[in-house]
């Protein structure tokens, strides 16, 4: 085993493996916890798998400590891959840094983040242009006029919002059918936890683009940025096919947001190009890694190599991304939706078998001498449909 200190990678979904192998590959010894049996725990670079509580439950943050305290790995990184993990570190952060090293903010910033009301606030104070959005009190409160269909509503906290609802989003074509989804929202929930956005025209090109930096107090270190081209489901989904790309407009856009959050870590900017006004408007951060964060390593900025650096009180490395077009595929998912979008007549058969002749692709699954993780994904029966 390596002297150096270790990582706990939490989450070993496909963004966990691909942490795990960058750190693992510098050898650095790696723990991979999840609350499933995960891909990253069959990875070579994963020394030891353990299966722990819900992420969003106080028991996660106790298991933590007895692990440090059982293991004897005082003072390793903790790298968190999913959004409740994030915020149970986050609220238990004075507690949990006894015994670990941590880069998840404070709870004051996370909440910032992970509020999307608030995070609308920030943007506003700073001018960042985001969706025209309405807050509703009561299920009959009268239509803002600046407020057009279709529209969507969403949870303020997207983690508590799925709870109640077991949806993460209802989308309105006219206003009974925005009543009716008020209705029901608030039946299982308080309205005031929900907030309604139009919804930006999709012409088929305007993908979510996601600006991704490794921040220390606000200031950018390194960033690099990719547009999701294939997703489940269409237009809010999760990413089968992306590839690398660089727009001067969400850069700008995102120096002035991060600087006001005052952010430290790793995170991903998600904006969507609106042909109305023609400007990038944001979506959401998360306070994380992200599924495609292979793509980035692929194009030479190691986001789990740079927490890992500064954490343990390393000047990380300043990491500049290419200028190559790159892409990152999930062979399973993308081949899978991709069939489905074909048949319903989304998807042009000549344009899906172009994409699998580019160059440059990164599998997110399979890595020379480490494949063991795409062997385990492919045996989950449910892999194809119930992602994270």
């Amino acid at each position: 085993m390596s002297n150096k200190l270790g990582a706990i990678i939490i989450e070993g979904h496909v963004q966990g493996l691909s942490n795990t192998r960058s750190l693992g590959e510098v050898g650095i010894s790696v723990y991979v916890v999840d609350k499933t049996d995960c891909i990253a725990r069959h990875s070579k670079y994963c020394q030891k798998f353990f299966r722990c509580p819900d992420f969003q439950s106080d028991e996660f943050a106790d298991f933590l400590i007895d692990l440090a305290i059982k293991e004897n790995i005082y003072d390793w990184v903790l790298i968190p891959s999913n959004d409740h993990a994030v915020y149970t570190i986050s609220k238990h952060k004075n507690q949990l840094s006894e015994y670990y090293k941590i880069i998840t903010p404070e709870i004051e910033i996370i909440d910032k983040i992970y509020d999307k009301i608030k995070l609308l606030s920030v943007a506003e104070s700073i001018g960042l242009p985001y969706p025209k959005t309405q807050l509703f009190s009561e299920v009959n409160d009268s239509l803002s006029k600046e407020l057009v269909f279709p529209v969507i509503t969403k949870g303020r906290n997207g983690l508590s919002f799925y709870k109640a609802t077991s949806k993460k989003a209802f989308l309105a074509a006219d206003e009974v059918q925005l009543r009716k989804q008020l209705q029901f929202i608030e039946s299982k929930n308080q309205l005031s936890n929900s907030f309604t956005q139009e919804l930006i025209p999709f012409d088929g090109t305007n993908k979510t683009i996601s600006f991704t930096a490794f921040c220390v107090e606000g200031r950018i270190k390194s960033y690099w940025m990719g547009v999701k081209l294939r997703e489940h489901p269409l237009q809010f989904g999760t990413a089968t096919f992306a590839q690398s790309i660089n727009i001067d407009d969400c850069y700008k856009q995102s120096v002035p947001l991060l600087k006001e959050l005052n952010y430290t870590g790793v995170c991903e900017v998600e904006y969507l190009f609106d042909p109305r006004d023609q400007k990038y408007k944001l979506i959401e951060i998360n306070a994380r890694t992200w599924l495609w964060v292979g793509l980035a390593k692929a194009s030479g900025v190691d986001y789990a190599k740079m927490i890992y650096d500064y954490i343990i009180g390393n000047e990380p490395e300043k990491q500049t991304a290419d200028k190559t077009i790159r892409y990152w595929m999930n062979p399973y998912t993308d081949t899978a939706y991709s069939i489905i979008s074909i048949l319903k007549g989304r998807l042009n058969s000549k344009h899906y078998l172009k994409s699998l002749l580019q160059k440059n692709k990164t599998n997110a699954l399979f890595s020379k001498g480490d494949n063991k993780p795409g062997w385990a994904y492919l045996l989950n029966s449910f892999s194809f449909f119930n992602h994270r």
